[in-house]
Protein backbone atom coordinates (compact mmCIF):
# COMPACT_ATOMS: atom_id res chain seq x y z
CA UNK A 1 0.00 0.00 0.00
CA UNK A 2 1.20 3.29 -1.13
CA UNK A 3 -0.49 6.18 1.34
CA UNK A 4 -1.30 9.47 -0.83
CA UNK A 5 -3.07 11.60 1.47
CA UNK A 6 -3.87 11.79 4.63
CA UNK A 7 -6.47 14.06 6.58
CA UNK A 8 -7.51 13.78 10.43
CA UNK A 9 -10.54 15.35 11.61
CA UNK A 10 -11.93 15.54 15.76
CA UNK A 11 -13.02 11.89 15.38
CA UNK A 12 -12.05 10.22 11.96
CA UNK A 13 -9.16 9.87 9.62
CA UNK A 14 -9.01 9.26 5.86
CA UNK A 15 -6.72 7.92 3.85
CA UNK A 16 -6.26 7.68 0.00
CA UNK A 17 -4.10 5.01 -0.96
CA UNK A 18 -2.88 3.00 -3.88
CA UNK A 19 -3.13 -0.29 -3.38
CA UNK A 20 -1.28 -2.91 -5.48
CA UNK A 21 -1.01 -6.52 -5.73
CA UNK A 22 -0.21 -9.59 -7.43
CA UNK A 23 -3.71 -12.32 -7.67
CA UNK A 24 -1.54 -15.08 -6.41
CA UNK A 25 -3.69 -16.24 -3.67
CA UNK A 26 -7.88 -15.89 -2.89
CA UNK A 27 -8.60 -12.03 -1.97
CA UNK A 28 -12.41 -12.94 -0.25
CA UNK A 29 -13.10 -9.68 0.74
CA UNK A 30 -12.14 -8.04 -3.03
CA UNK A 31 -12.79 -11.02 -5.14
CA UNK A 32 -14.85 -13.25 -3.38
CA UNK A 33 -15.26 -16.66 -5.02
CA UNK A 34 -12.22 -15.84 -7.56
CA UNK A 35 -9.27 -18.10 -8.09
CA UNK A 36 -5.98 -16.49 -8.39
CA UNK A 37 -5.25 -15.52 -12.03
CA UNK A 38 -1.86 -13.99 -11.04
CA UNK A 39 -2.81 -10.90 -12.36
CA UNK A 40 -1.17 -7.94 -11.12
CA UNK A 41 -3.72 -5.23 -9.80
CA UNK A 42 -3.86 -1.60 -8.90
CA UNK A 43 -6.03 0.24 -7.60
CA UNK A 44 -7.35 3.76 -6.31
CA UNK A 45 -8.68 3.25 -2.28
CA UNK A 46 -10.36 4.87 0.41
CA UNK A 47 -10.42 4.55 3.65
CA UNK A 48 -12.50 6.54 6.60
CA UNK A 49 -11.97 5.63 9.78
CA UNK A 50 -14.25 6.50 12.44
CA UNK A 51 -12.95 7.16 16.12
CA UNK A 52 -15.19 7.48 19.36
CA UNK A 53 -12.75 8.48 22.56
CA UNK A 54 -9.48 6.40 21.88
CA UNK A 55 -11.52 3.27 19.99
CA UNK A 56 -12.37 2.73 16.54
CA UNK A 57 -15.73 2.77 16.18
CA UNK A 58 -15.77 1.61 12.52
CA UNK A 59 -13.80 1.61 9.15
CA UNK A 60 -15.25 2.04 5.51
CA UNK A 61 -13.28 1.20 2.57
CA UNK A 62 -13.93 2.25 -0.69
CA UNK A 63 -12.61 1.19 -4.04
CA UNK A 64 -13.47 0.97 -7.63
CA UNK A 65 -14.37 -2.59 -8.18
CA UNK A 66 -15.11 -2.45 -12.07
CA UNK A 67 -11.24 -1.10 -12.48
CA UNK A 68 -10.56 -5.00 -10.51
CA UNK A 69 -12.29 -7.19 -12.61
CA UNK A 70 -11.03 -5.49 -15.78
CA UNK A 71 -7.10 -6.17 -14.14
CA UNK A 72 -8.03 -9.38 -13.51
CA UNK A 73 -9.78 -10.72 -16.46
CA UNK A 74 -13.56 -10.88 -15.72
CA UNK A 75 -14.76 -7.82 -16.80
CA UNK A 76 -14.75 -7.34 -20.95
CA UNK A 77 -14.99 -3.41 -21.70
CA UNK A 78 -16.54 -4.35 -24.83
CA UNK A 79 -19.35 -6.20 -23.38
CA UNK A 80 -21.98 -3.27 -24.03
CA UNK A 81 -25.10 -4.33 -22.87
CA UNK A 82 -27.53 -3.90 -26.35
CA UNK A 83 -29.82 -0.89 -25.23
CA UNK A 84 -26.68 0.96 -24.35
CA UNK A 85 -24.82 -0.23 -27.45
CA UNK A 86 -28.24 1.04 -29.26
CA UNK A 87 -27.54 4.39 -27.45
CA UNK A 88 -23.96 4.35 -29.30
CA UNK A 89 -21.94 3.19 -26.24
CA UNK A 90 -19.01 1.40 -27.65
CA UNK A 91 -17.37 0.42 -24.38
CA UNK A 92 -17.89 -0.02 -20.86
CA UNK A 93 -16.47 3.22 -19.67
CA UNK A 94 -14.37 1.93 -17.11
CA UNK A 95 -10.30 2.14 -16.37
CA UNK A 96 -7.92 0.00 -15.28
CA UNK A 97 -4.92 0.16 -13.36
CA UNK A 98 -4.81 4.00 -15.31
CA UNK A 99 -7.05 5.62 -12.47
CA UNK A 100 -4.32 4.75 -9.70
CA UNK A 101 -1.36 6.27 -11.81
CA UNK A 102 -3.73 9.28 -12.22
CA UNK A 103 -4.33 9.58 -8.67
CA UNK A 104 -0.56 9.03 -8.19
CA UNK A 105 -0.17 11.90 -10.86
CA UNK A 106 2.13 9.86 -12.96
CA UNK A 107 0.88 10.77 -16.70
CA UNK A 108 -2.54 12.05 -17.78
CA UNK A 109 -5.20 10.01 -18.68
CA UNK A 110 -8.15 12.18 -20.31
CA UNK A 111 -11.16 10.19 -18.72
CA UNK A 112 -14.28 12.00 -20.81
CA UNK A 113 -12.08 10.56 -24.00
CA UNK A 114 -14.15 7.33 -22.70
CA UNK A 115 -17.38 8.82 -23.84
CA UNK A 116 -16.36 9.41 -27.33
CA UNK A 117 -19.39 12.26 -27.95
CA UNK A 118 -17.74 14.10 -25.54
CA UNK A 119 -14.68 15.00 -27.21
CA UNK A 120 -15.99 18.60 -28.23
CA UNK A 121 -18.01 19.39 -25.20
CA UNK A 122 -17.76 21.09 -22.13
CA UNK A 123 -16.78 18.32 -19.19
CA UNK A 124 -20.36 17.03 -18.08
CA UNK A 125 -22.55 14.25 -18.23
CA UNK A 126 -25.31 15.65 -20.15
CA UNK A 127 -24.38 12.70 -23.32
CA UNK A 128 -23.98 10.00 -21.49
CA UNK A 129 -26.68 7.33 -22.78
CA UNK A 130 -30.11 6.96 -20.17
CA UNK A 131 -30.02 4.17 -17.81
CA UNK A 132 -32.53 1.69 -19.42
CA UNK A 133 -35.67 1.59 -17.70
CA UNK A 134 -36.27 -0.53 -14.84
CA UNK A 135 -39.00 -2.90 -15.27
CA UNK A 136 -41.45 -3.04 -12.35
CA UNK A 137 -41.23 -5.21 -9.05
CA UNK A 138 -43.85 -6.98 -7.84
CA UNK A 139 -45.07 -5.39 -4.49
CA UNK A 140 -42.92 -2.12 -4.49
CA UNK A 141 -44.59 1.35 -5.42
CA UNK A 142 -42.74 4.35 -6.85
CA UNK A 143 -39.86 5.67 -4.53
CA UNK A 144 -39.39 2.61 -2.36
Amino acid sequence: MRLVSGTIGVNRVVDERIMSFEHTSKVPWMLPGVQPTNKVVHIAGVSVVCLRGDKLHHERLYWDQASVLVQVGLLDLGLVPIPFREQGLQRIPVVASECAAKVLGEGSHDYNALFADTADEEPGWSSLPMRPKQAAHPGQTDGT
